[in-house]
C-alpha cells in the first residue's frame, strides 16, 4: 500500500510554480495577482483563505484579501465582484463559499468574469471542461488528477466509482475520468444518495473517489484488494481526548480500507493540500492568458 502524499506533492508543485514566476519576472512579465473575497468569519473559510495568502507570498504572487461583513447585501457583493472583474492588475479571484443566507451563491458565481474564475465554477468554464477545451478545472478535481498523474496510476480501461455528485467534486470528477486523456479513459459509475446498494458497485471498482461528506462511510468490506482509493471528505468529529476538541475524519474508514489498497490518500494530508496548489496553477494560467487570450 502506497500513501498518495498530497502534502509532499503540493510542496513540489509550489516549487515548480515559484521557479516559473521568477522566470516570468526576469523576462519582464507581469507578476501573477490572486484576490480572494471573504464574507464573514467562518472558521474553515478563514483557514483556507489564510493558506492561499501564505502560499501566494511564498511563490511570489501578489495577493489581495477583500474582507466583507456577513451582513453585506447581495447588491454590494455584486458591486465588489464587478470591481474585481474590471481591475486589470488582478488575474484571477475567488469568492469564498459558503456565503450568508441573504446572498444567492449562483448569482455571484455567474457574475464572475469566466477569464478570472480561477475556482473553475462558472458554467462557461464547466462547459469548456465537458467539451475538453482549455479551461480552469476546479481545485479539488484538478488536485486529484495531479495526484493520479504524478504517482503514475494507470486509469485507462479501469472501473471507477465516484461517490457523491456535487458540482464542485463528484460530477466534474466523473467527467474528467471518463475523458479520452490521461488520467482518464475510465468506465465511470457515479453513485449518490439515491443509489441502491453502493457496496455492490465499490466492490468491483479499481478506483474509488469518495466525496460525499459522511465520515468513515467507505468500509473495508466495500473495497476489493488492490483498489486505488481517493478520500475527498474532511469532517470535524468531536473528540474529547484531542486538544482541539475534535478530530478530522475522511469519508473512508482508513484503518480498515488501507490494508486492502494499492494506493490511498490520507486525511488530512491527501487531497486537501492539492486544492490550494491547483488554485495557484490556475492563476498562473490566467496571468499568461493560456485559457482566455
Amino acid at each position: 500500500m502506497t500513501l498518495l502524499d498530497g502534502k509532499k506533492l503540493s510542496a513540489e508543485i509550489k516549487e515548480e510554480i515559484k521557479l516559473e514566476v521568477e522566470k516570468l519576472k526576469r523576462q519582464g512579465g507581469k507578476t501573477p495577482h490572486l484576490a480572494a473575497v471573504l464574507v464573514g468569519n467562518d472558521g474553515a473559510s478563514e483557514t483556507y483563505v489564510a493558506n492561499k495568502v501564505k502560499s501566494c507570498e511564498y511563490i511570489g504572487f501578489k495577493s489581495t484579501l477583500v474582507r466583507l461583513p456577513d451582513s453585506v447585501s447581495e447588491k454590494d457583493l455584486l458591486k465588489k465582484v464587478n470591481e474585481l472583474n474590471n481591475d486589470k492588475d488582478i488575474d484571477g479571484f475567488i469568492v469564498q463559499m459558503p456565503l450568508p443566507k441573504q446572498i444567492d451563491e449562483t448569482k455571484i458565481t455567474l457574475a464572475i468574469n469566466p477569464a478570472k474564475d480561477v475556482d473553475g465554477f462558472h458554467p462557461v468554464n464547466v462547459g469548456r471542461m465537458v467539451l475538453g477545451q482549455p479551461t480552469y478545472i476546479s481545485a479539488t478535481p484538478f488536485g486529484i488528477i495531479k495526484l493520479l498523474e504524478k504517482y503514475k496510476i494507470e486509469t485507462a480501461g479501469k472501473n471507477c466509482v465516484v461517490i457523491g455528485r456535487s458540482n464542485i467534486v463528484g460530477t466534474p470528477m466523473s467527467i474528467l475520468l471518463s475523458r479520452n486523456a490521461y488520467p482518464g479513459n475510465c468506465t465511470v459509475t457515479l453513485c449518490h444518495s439515491k443509489t441502491k446498494d453502493i457496496a455492490s458497485f465499490t466492490q468491483k471498482a479499481d478506483i474509488i473517489i469518495a466525496a460525499l461528506g459522511k465520515p468513515e462511510f467507505l468500509t473495508g468490506n466495500m473495497v476489493k484488494e488492490g483498489a486505488v482509493v481517493i478520500d475527498v471528505g474532511i469532517t470535524r468529529v468531536p473528540d474529547a481526548s484531542s486538544k482541539s476538541g475534535y478530530k478530522l475524519k475522511g469519508d473512508v474508514m482508513f484503518d480498515e480500507v488501507a490494508p486492502r489498497c494499492s494506493f490511498i490518500t490520507p486525511v488530512p494530508g491527501g487531497v486537501g493540500p492539492m486544492t490550494v496548489t491547483a488554485l495557484l496553477g490556475n492563476t498562473l494560467k490566467a496571468c499568461r492568458k493560456e485559457v482566455y487570450s
